[in-house]
């Protein structure tokens, strides 16, 4: 190394063939987290806000970097017809074609469920089935969406800022994210506060640093209705709590 330069780690330098979705969930959802749950009913309460007087014909939902987290996805189940869950390490995406899968998905994620369906919107679903019926993964890296396909809602949760240290592929990742959707589509993204990296397993991987005004500057071009939750939750060292954003996507269509 250079006297002087920071390397960064970029996204495409982690680890992700290497990723363990046990180990993850394990680690955060098995026991769930006072911070997950308040995030859901954040989450719940401001989509049903949302669809409450007209729910279009015809919604299609996205996860982007779905990870091994179904509460995104599951938020979504009672407007979408079809909700796709986009994730670029393969041991993820295995995870997530085994939880849409007939069979049912883990009953870790019942806990998170049982907060969604105390709103009207949720409680006459039966999740497992409708969640089989109309979720499917696919393989697919954030950084390459060409904002070709977009969709009538739409999460991001620990994306964006969980992967990479560098600051033109954070601001890539949320542009992407935020080109996906079409206009007037409510959208939820979660970050890790001022995190240093985290641990998966035997494997690290790499964080950009972001703040709430990080992220409002990030989102603010891209935003109608953007409202901020700074949550000071710490579930980890190296980090200092978790934001959570909710909004529209507005009517500019950002160059990419």
């Amino acid at each position: 190394m250079e006297r002087g330069r920071v390397i960064m780690d970029r996204n495409a330098d982690a680890p992700w063939s290497k990723f363990d979705p046990e180990a993850y969930v394990d680690l955060n959802y098995r026991t769930p987290l006072e911070v997950d749950l308040l995030i859901v009913r954040l989450m719940r309460d401001y989509f049903s806000g949302c669809f409450a007087e007209n729910v279009p014909h015809s919604v299609r939902g996205v996860d982007v970097g779905a990870g091994a987290n179904l509460y995104p996805a599951l938020s979504m189940l009672p407007w979408c017809e079809k909700i796709l869950l986009l994730e670029y390490a393969r041991p993820n995406v295995e995870y997530l074609e085994k939880q849409a899968s007939p069979e049912g998905y883990d009953v870790v994620w019942d806990a998170f469920w049982d907060v969604l369906r105390d709103a009207p919107a949720y409680h006459s679903l039966e999740p497992r089935s409708r969640f089989s019926e109309i979720v499917r993964a696919e393989r697919a890296n954030l950084l390459d969406l060409d904002g070709q396909r977009r969709w009538d809602i739409g999460t991001m949760f620990f994306v964006a800022d969980s992967m990479s240290e560098c600051p033109d592929e954070f601001q890539r990742g949320v542009r992407c994210f935020m080109d996906a959707l079409n206009e007037g589509a409510p959208f939820a993204a979660a970050f890790m506060k001022e995190s240093v990296g985290y641990q998966v397993g035997a494997h690290r991987y790499p964080a950009y640093r972001v703040n709430e005004n990080r992220v409002r500057e990030s989102l603010g071009d891209f935003a109608d209705e953007l409202e901020i939750h700074d949550l000071h939750h710490m579930v980890r060292p190296g980090h200092e709590g978790m934001i959570l954003a909710l909004g529209r996507r507005n009517s500019v269509i950002a160059a990419t």
